[in-house]
């Protein structure tokens, strides 16, 4: 299995997230693409020290982004992708929780 400071980019702190954690006990994290649930589920319960129930992941496409230079008097325009991500969505079982701010 790979280090789970590999697989767990980053939490995802949202206004949504933060009610779902508060209502029903999840926690987002974004994840490298080549990741499946099980590791995910291995590293949240090492690193944290918690017990996971279930594990989601979405697939999230890049949006087309557009942008407009102007560089000495002329414009560039240039269209592209933002990076695509990955997603991890962790419910863990009741009596356990994550104190994100304290990482």
């Amino acid at each position: 299995m790979k280090q789970f400071s590999k697989i767990l980019i980053r939490p995802i702190v949202t206004e949504k997230m933060t009610s779902l954690q508060e209502s029903q006990n999840k926690y987002a994290f974004e994840i490298p693409s080549d990741i499946n649930k099980i590791d995910v589920k291995k590293a949240v319960e090492q690193k944290f020290n918690v017990k996971v129930s279930k594990v989601a992941i979405s697939n999230r496409k890049g949006k087309a982004k557009q942008m407009t230079v102007k560089s000495n008097g002329r414009t560039i325009r240039t269209d592209g992708f933002a990076k695509s991500k990955k997603r991890a969505i962790v419910t863990l079982i009741d009596g356990y929780n994550i104190d994100l701010f304290s990482i």
